[in-house]
Formats: C-alpha cells, sequence, structure tokens
C-alpha cells in the first residue's frame, strides 16, 4: 500500500509538471494569417540555437507563470531562429537565408531587428503587422513583465515609457 502511494504521488508530479502553462507559439507565418482573422499584437522571439542567453531567456523569463499568461492573453507569440533556412513571404516580399561566413543571418530577422544584429531581441507589432519597438538583449522575468503589460494593454500608444513607469511604481 505504501509502494503504491508513493508511485501515486510520483505520477501526480510528473503530471503537474506536463501540464504547467505554457506559451503559445506560432509560426511567423501563422501569427500573420491569426492576426488577420482575429487583430492582436505579436511578440517575435528572435533566437539563434548558440545563443546562451536565449535559453537562459527561455529558462527564466518564458517560463514565469505571470509572463505566461500576459503572453497568450494579450499577443499572438512566435519564436524565430534569426539562421533559419525556410524562406518567409510577408507584405509581398520573400525573406531569405543569407550565407554569412560559418552561420549566415534570416533577412527576416534583420529587418525586425533594424539590421542591429542581436540575439536574442524581442520584437513587438502592432494589429497592422507595423514595429512597435525591438528589445535587444536579455530581460528577466521582473524587467520584462511591466514591458509585457505596457505593450499588450495598449499603453504604448497614449503614455509614453518613463510616465508609465513612474505611474506604475508609486
Amino acid at each position: 500500500m505504501k509502494y503504491l502511494r508513493f508511485i501515486c504521488i510520483g505520477l501526480l508530479i510528473t503530471l503537474g509538471e506536463h501540464l504547467q502553462a505554457q506559451i503559445n507559439w506560432v509560426t511567423f507565418e501563422e501569427a500573420v494569417a491569426l492576426n488577420e482573422e482575429e487583430p492582436k499584437r505579436i511578440l517575435i522571439d528572435l533566437y539563434t540555437d548558440w545563443c546562451g542567453w536565449c535559453k537562459r531567456m527561455d529558462r527564466d523569463t518564458y517560463a514565469k507563470e505571470e509572463v505566461i499568461e500576459l503572453i497568450n492573453e494579450h499577443f499572438y507569440a512566435v519564436k524565430f531562429n534569426g539562421e533559419q533556412r525556410e524562406s518567409v513571404t510577408f507584405d509581398d516580399h520573400t525573406f531569405e537565408f543569407v550565407a554569412n561566413g560559418r552561420r549566415g543571418y534570416h533577412e527576416l530577422a534583420a529587418a525586425l531587428m533594424q539590421n542591429n544584429m542581436s540575439y536574442p531581441t524581442t520584437v513587438f507589432m502592432d494589429e497592422q503587422t507595423r514595429i512597435i519597438q525591438p528589445l535587444p538583449g536579455y530581460m528577466g522575468p521582473d524587467a520584462f513583465l511591466p514591458i509585457l503589460k505596457y505593450i499588450g494593454e495598449g499603453h504604448y500608444e497614449h503614455t509614453p515609457w518613463e510616465e508609465y513607469q513612474n505611474s506604475t511604481t508609486n
């Protein structure tokens, strides 16, 4: 009986880990198509496979429950490998992979980062798929949450960032 109890507890713990909320990641093309059906802002996580800070942001920031909830509520979330080989057609233009040395880059990643190539970079787009802001570098959950609220809740449309920051810390 004691053995059966340990098995049940182990199964519950394992199930709990798998049932944890996750970000609803979609491809860039899916986000654009979803946005045409039901307009919503788009968050793009630009990463590479070799980027340690990208992996840390996945582990520390994108795994945090409050971050997950805000992203899923306010954004179509895209993970985009800045070195992916597949072409992407967007806004009547086909973006390709460009070989450069041992690696290379994707033209869409360069366009989204406004040619300031840095990983990770989080890019926010509005419902008309215009770039709101690319934010280069690792952001921990405490730094990222106010940004998600500022952009996700539409405060950026009428309140300067500094004013918003001051109003939320007072």
